[in-house]
């Protein structure tokens, strides 16, 4: 299969295996996995700065055996940026892991090489190597059986009003997966915990206000016909797909921002709302 060098921000990076098919079923190939990546990196890299990125891998292609990665993988150039943090939640009695930071170009590029399909963040990012507070919260619409785009975009519009009301601004993402994630941007005064209560007691308040479409339960008992607000992912041990990225799914479904207009067309049924592939954008 096909390799070759590239320069990259400066970096000369071995890029392998240009024409393996990553997603079968659109023949989909890591070179095309990768042009992605690099065509949308002046909308990625922002996405991710200063956050401790964990990888989805998928070496062989989707159906195929894939991993979490959170730890940089052994033989990561020395010139990859790297923070260690405090861990919370993490797993085999890890106190502190070892993230990669993409800066440029050449940080997201080598990763991408390495099969990782789906890059996925926290809420918070890192100063002088230190956890900082979350600078964003998150809402995560988690369609129940019998619910799709639709349901959960006029449940963003609810959720969009709620934050409005308390002075923050909402952006809307199809998650390349089911459902969608709303996110507002923070001052960084509050902690992680402080603001899971909050956007925790948000849902619910909107559970009980809409109770037919609207659920801040995680029992799967409490979802068909019903949005699931999951106000879980703020968490400072949680991640969330970072916008732009591709998903491990059939198809290369993209985690895609996406305009109001879209999501309040699709509420009042005027416009069906999708999950966009790679080759849809």
């Amino acid at each position: 299969m096909s390799s070759q060098n590239v320069t990259v921000a400066g970096r000369v990076l071995r890029v392998s295996n240009l024409d393996k098919v990553l997603y079968p079923a659109t023949g989909t190939t890591k070179g095309e996995v990768l042009t992605h990546y690099v065509t949308r990196a002046e909308e990625i890299l922002p996405e991710l700065a200063d956050r401790p990125v964990t990888r989805i891998r998928w070496p062989e292609g989707v159906g195929r055996p894939h991993f979490f990665e959170k730890n940089l993988p052994s033989g990561a150039p020395d010139w990859l940026p790297r923070v260690t943090v405090p861990t919370p939640g993490s797993s085999r009695g890890h106190t502190h892991l070892t993230f990669p930071l993409v800066t440029d170009l050449a940080d997201l590029v080598y990763l991408v090489n390495l099969g990782s399909l789906e890059l996925h963040v926290p809420q918070w990012r890192v100063r002088d190597g230190e956890p900082q507070p979350p600078d964003r919260l998150v809402i995560d619409l988690d369609p129940g059986p019998g619910t799709g785009l639709a349901e959960c975009a006029r449940v963003a519009l609810l959720v969009r009003a709620r934050l409005e009301g308390v002075g923050l601004t909402a952006r809307a993402v199809t998650s390349g997966s089911a459902g969608m994630q709303l996110y507002a941007g923070l001052e960084g005064t509050r902690s992680a915990d402080e603001v899971s209560g909050v956007v925790r007691s948000m849902a619910q308040a909107l559970s009980t206000q809409h109770p037919d479409v609207v659920t801040a339960k995680m029992a799967k008992s409490e979802r068909p016909g019903r949005i699931f607000l999951d106000w879980s992912q703020n968490n400072a041990a949680k991640t969330t797909i970072c916008p732009w990225s591709l998903r491990g799914r059939d198809r290369p479904q993209v985690a895609l921002p996406r305009p109001w207009s879209q999501v309040e067309a699709a509420a009042a049924g005027e416009e069906e709302l999708v999950q966009v592939t790679l080759d849809e954008l």
